[in-house]
């Protein structure tokens, strides 16, 4: 009888080596993915603050085929206000994903 334990014995644990292995594969592909999405935050909050609005020093935001004209000051706090609330989506999202965990 203790060389069937033995063998449930080493079955548990090979099963359970297994499971680890898998986990901490998916935990190093988590952390690839969660430096991507960092990294595109980052991106996307550095573009809003470089975001200027009338009446701010620096270049003005230029729409693509139009003959030198710029957002209007209600087109530019429109985009401001989306761009704020897709980052509190994203951001929302990704403590949502942790606490999961």
């Amino acid at each position: 009888m203790d060389a069937a334990n033995e063998h449930n014995d080493h079955q548990l644990l090979a099963g359970l080596e297994k499971n680890v292995g898998r986990l901490v594969e998916q935990l190093s592909e988590c952390r690839k993915e969660n430096e991507l999405l960092k990294s595109e935050v980052l991106s996307l909050q550095n573009i809003l603050r470089s975001f200027k609005l009338p009446g701010t020093e620096g270049a003005e935001v230029q729409v693509p085929g139009t003959s030198g004209e710029g957002f209007s000051y209600a087109d530019k706090l429109q985009i401001k206000q989306k761009l704020v609330m897709i980052l509190q989506k994203i951001e929302r999202e990704l403590r949502g994903e942790k606490a999961g965990f």
